[in-house]
């Protein structure tokens, strides 16, 4: 066992707790469950999750077990905490789709592997779908005095706004939380919860009514809500949320955002998203602090979290992606490459044949692509050196396309300009 509280603090992922003297020597003693939950409102885990994900990972380094509880059943009616507005609630159908897509995203963080510290996945709709209404009122409702729910920011926050209000069903939300401690409680031992800085009077709850229930004593933890050094959510991209599934955002897309990310916040995010120790951040920090312009801490935050969320390979694909989006030249690659280097381009399926004989002129190409409106914008193109076919330039009007123009089994990639790509595939 090692302190995993020394550990979050200098990482600065710890925004409150319900004991801060005496939890560090209480985790110390010996292997404990802490749980942190996530609502399934999409088939895809995003940005947002990485802190509670990563406070998970690191409880599990430090020899504690994790449990990763998937809200099948509060994913149904919506956390009210931090949302100006109800949720659209969802069909069960819906929601098991949505699990089943967090399910592997979760794996890739947590060892789920057996041994007394193995991971465990839970979803709530398991327990809480064979409440009826009038049992959950009897055993759990009886014990929230509605004075102390309207007394939590998450609710009262709510009230007071003109333009909205607060359901029943939302104002219920806090009851459901707080019976899935007691419930982890009763099943895992689990005895300390952690979530973002919003979920402070859900995990209250949870702990009054163990106490209540079981009198035991529960602790909960949270952390900082993920944003920008502006004030700014952290996590939205151009297109939108920031997913960590490759088919909503491409390792390429992933793998920009943190290049790109403004110096101001590069060293909070390599501390709470990497398994980085102090002293290689420390490194990394004062070696971009030399020369600012070569983003040493942007790239290593990159593929650090790249290569956590996506794997080797998919840091491999989003490395080589930006040397290609970068103008290097296209060589040999395998096919599941190029469509994970190229998933955001444009593309086109042209039969094959196309390619026999004098094979495809290069101006009919770029208009396949998308590349030019017609003909003779697409010859302008190529005489004034703006045509290129796997980033090599191609600047003869008669060059036509052939079979040994692919690339992969299928692909021939074509640029016009400097950033402007278009995919033909021939079947």
């Amino acid at each position: 066992m090692h302190d995993v509280i020394a550990e979050l603090r200098w990482r600065g992922l710890i925004h409150q707790s319900t004991d801060d003297a005496g939890l560090p020597a209480w985790l110390v003693e010996k292997p404990r469950s802490v749980y942190a939950g996530f609502d399934p409102t999409a088939d895809s885990l995003h940005v947002g999750h990485l802190m509670a994900l990563m406070i998970l990972r690191r409880f599990q380094q430090a020899g504690h077990r994790p449990i990763a509880l998937v809200g099948g059943a509060t994913g149904m009616i919506g956390d009210p905490s931090g949302k100006s507005e109800e949720r659209n609630l969802l069909s069960v159908d819906q929601l098991r789709a949505n699990v089943a897509g967090m399910e592997p995203q979760l794996r890739r963080f947590l060892n789920f592997d057996a041994g007394p510290g193995a991971a465990v996945l839970v979803n709530n709709f398991d327990w809480m779908g064979r409440f009826g209404y009038l049992e959950f009122l009897r055993d759990v409702g009886k014990h929230f005095p509605v004075n102390v729910m309207l007394a939590k920011d998450s609710v009262r926050s709510r009230l007071e706004r003109t333009d909205a209000g607060l359901s029943y069903t939302e104002f219920s939300y806090m009851l459901l939380q707080a019976y899935d401690f007691v419930h982890l409680f009763n099943e895992y031992a689990c005895e300390v919860q952690v979530g973002g800085s919003d979920q402070w009077g859900n995990i209250t709850a949870g702990i009054d009514l163990a106490r209540r229930l079981r009198g035991v004593q529960l602790y909960g933890m949270t952390c900082p809500l993920l944003t920008r050094s502006d004030g700014q959510k952290m996590g939205k991209s151009e297109s939108g949320a920031l997913w960590l599934d490759p088919e909503k955002t491409s390792p390429y897309q992933f793998y920009q955002y943190w290049i790109n990310l403004d110096d101001a916040d590069v060293a909070t995010c390599l501390r709470f998203f990497t398994d980085l120790g102090q002293d290689t951040i420390d490194r990394v920090l004062a070696e971009h602090e030399a020369d600012r312009g070569r983003r040493t801490a942007q790239r290593c935050l990159a593929a650090e979290l790249t290569r956590l969320v996506h794997g080797p390979d998919g840091l491999t694909i989003a490395e080589r992606a930006t040397q290609i989006f970068f103008g290097a030249e296209i060589g040999e690659l395998p096919e599941a490459q190029l469509q994970g280097i190229f998933a955001d381009v444009p593309s086109r399926e042209l039969p094959r044949e196309k390619l026999q004989g004098n094979g495809l002129p290069m101006a009919d190409a770029l208009v396949a692509a998308g590349l030019a409106k017609s003909k003779g914008e697409a010859r302008r193109t190529i005489t004034h050196g703006g045509a290129y076919v796997n980033n090599r330039r191609a600047g003869e009007l008669d060059r036509c396309l052939t079979l040994d123009d692919l690339v992969g089994e299928s692909t021939i990639v074509l640029r016009s300009g400097k950033k402007k790509y278009g995919l033909l595939r021939f079947v």
